[in-house]
């Protein structure tokens, strides 16, 4: 049988016994430190700087390793979003009307807005 799948026996019989291999066995152990190192960054870091705090903890991988393994189990750095300018300083447009001339006592609740603003009407 291990001649016709081009097999070797010791090969066929490792298999069959369910021995894990070296690499496997450390992939694995890689894995649960990967996610350690991930979940502390709050899932902020991707692949190069969860390699970086991996060898600062002591551990020998290479960067294509680590991304190797964070792309087959699913883990992703979450993106920032991109900063969006919501106020526009550079505009024509005339400042507000200055109503109560720092006089902040009045006689009556509204009594300076009411008065002194012309509400425009809309056309009919």
């Amino acid at each position: 049988m291990c001649h016709a799948l081009k097999v070797s026996r010791s090969g066929y019989y490792g298999w069959r016994l369910g021995c894990e291999s070296k690499r496997s066995h450390q992939n694995r152990l890689l894995l649960s430190h990967i996610r350690i190192v991930h979940q502390k960054s709050r899932r902020r870091y991707g692949s190069p700087r969860v390699t970086n705090d991996l060898r600062d903890s002591g551990f020998s991988c290479s960067a294509n390793r680590v991304a190797k393994l964070m792309r087959v189990h699913g883990i992703r750095a979450k993106r920032g979003r991109k900063y969006k300018v919501t106020t526009d300083s550079k505009h024509n447009y005339p400042a507000a009307p200055n109503l109560p001339q720092r006089q902040f006592a009045v006689s009556s609740a509204n009594a300076v807005w009411v008065s002194d603003i012309s509400v425009p009407q809309k056309a009919a």
